[in-house]
């Protein structure tokens, strides 16, 4: 693909030959950020597992501490009092059957779907449109729970799924360019554990291969995975 001539400018301001620890990657990400808007932050990890079994594949949810600065449509598929739970949670579209219909018909105007075990035989409904859009509500991903209440406050307020990619890669949003550098920092170390904490005993070899970090539009920035310390 074609780089822009404010890409190029600003990739020039990136040593290739050199990898960074998180406090300069993460102000070097910021400094080659050109877009008009607030762009993402992401970071991608490319690990030593194998997916293609079950048991080296990851996938779950975190908090980030300081959140995305996304804001996320929650919608909740519920009945009874949890109804009202996930409205005075800050849901903002709440129904039963009702909202199952609505979904059938092609309405996706949400980012993170929501539902209580109890209403999941009506949720298989929309298996083949929601799984195909990675929206199928998940044990793992937290997003079938009875405690409807806390799961949207969570999401609400920044939390994410992870889930490694067929070449065993996690790719995830961590913040915004507007974010103070610490900010960012300390979504990345909260991410950063979580992987290590999880590591799949089976994995050989080197377990995190690489990582970079850099903006929606702009260049990527490599951390060295053996240089990452909070304190410098």
């Amino acid at each position: 693909m074609k780089k822009g001539k404010k890409y190029i400018e600003k990739a020039k301001l990136i040593n290739r030959e050199s990898l960074l620890n998180p406090n300069q990657a993460f102000a070097l990400a910021k400094e080659t950020s050109y877009a008009s808007f607030d762009e993402s932050v992401e970071v991608h990890f490319r690990l030593g597992i194998d997916p293609r079994h079950s048991d080296q594949q990851l996938r779950g949810t975190l908090v980030l501490p300081n959140g995305t600065g996304k804001t996320t449509r929650v919608a909740v598929i519920t009945q009874g009092e949890n109804e009202a739970a996930a409205k005075k949670a800050g849901a903002d579209d709440v129904g039963g059957e009702d909202l199952v219909a609505k979904i059938k018909g092609g309405w996706f105007d949400f980012d993170i779907l929501i539902a209580s075990p109890d209403m999941m035989s009506k949720v298989g409904q929309l298996g083949k449109v929601l799984g195909a859009k990675g929206l199928m509500p998940n044990p793992k991903s937290g997003t079938v729970t009875p405690d409807i209440e806390n799961a949207v406050k969570e999401f609400k307020a920044g939390k994410i799924e992870y889930r490694n990619d067929k070449y065993g890669i996690i790719h995830l949003s961590i913040g915004k360019k507007s974010f103070e550098k610490e900010m960012l920092i300390k979504n990345f170390e909260l991410v950063y554990n979580t992987l290590h904490k999880i590591k799949p005993a089976k994995t050989k070899g080197t377990y995190i291969k690489s990582i970079s970090v850099s903006t929606s539009m702009g260049p990527g920035i490599f951390i060295d995975p053996s240089d990452v310390r909070w304190d410098k």
